[in-house]
């Protein structure tokens, strides 16, 4: 699977679209649905998040996000987000430095140098699952995980059934604040290189679900 992972761009050169629906305790609340460009060796993916939570009537928790990712040659060079998150703004800067061979990131959580090989937190991306660290799509924010397999699995979807691995992805420091955790449940279609369903849980079961890609 790894060096599967590792071919990425091949995987997607197909790609057009990924629609994912958000869930939050069984209930649909928005969604996150990517974009891809291609030209030559480059790759540009838009993505558009956005959901709500009410109680009573109220909106207790938003997201509202927009943000574009390039590769060229397979290697991403750039990343820009801006979110509101419950209103408030979060965003990131992201540029690859060949002479450095390091990202520069400019975040509301974090500001210098990161490692090249570190990856953009996003579900469309199988290489999350074989990364050591993961750069936050929302804040720029750098976090180690740990990504273990854990079973192969049938599950459905919108009426349709897939052959998925069910890989777990936690934080590697035990220690972090709990609201601060990556504590993942993803399950991943090998055949197709797409992540179809992402769950964890935080004021509530969450789950990100594969409804449509082209």
């Amino acid at each position: 699977f790894a060096s599967q992972a590792q071919s990425h761009a091949s995987h997607y050169k197909n790609i057009s679209k990924i629609e994912m629906e958000v869930f939050r305790n069984d209930k649909a609340i928005g969604y996150s649905n990517y974009f891809f460009e291609h030209e030559n060796d480059s790759m540009t993916i838009k993505n558009y998040t956005q959901f709500k939570v009410k109680l009573l009537g109220i909106t207790i928790f938003s997201i509202l996000s927009e943000a574009i990712e390039k590769y060229e040659d397979n290697k991403l060079v750039f990343f820009k987000s801006n979110t509101f998150q419950n209103n408030k703004e979060k965003f990131v800067n992201l540029k690859y430095n060949k002479k450095l061979n390091k990202f520069i990131i400019d975040g509301s959580s974090f500001k210098g140098e990161a490692d090249a090989n570190n990856v953009i937190g996003n579900w469309w991306n199988q290489k999350i699952l074989i990364a050591n660290s993961q750069i936050s799509p929302l804040s720029g924010s750098i976090k180690e995980q740990n990504v273990n397999l854990l079973k192969k699995e049938i599950i459905e979807l919108y009426g349709k059934n897939y052959e998925v691995l069910h890989f777990k992805l936690k934080s590697k420091n035990e220690n972090l604040p709990k609201k601060k955790k990556l504590n993942f449940d993803i399950w991943l279609d090998p055949r197709k290189g797409l992540i179809v369903k992402v769950a964890y849980e935080r004021m509530g079961k969450w789950e990100y679900r594969l409804k449509n890609f082209e």
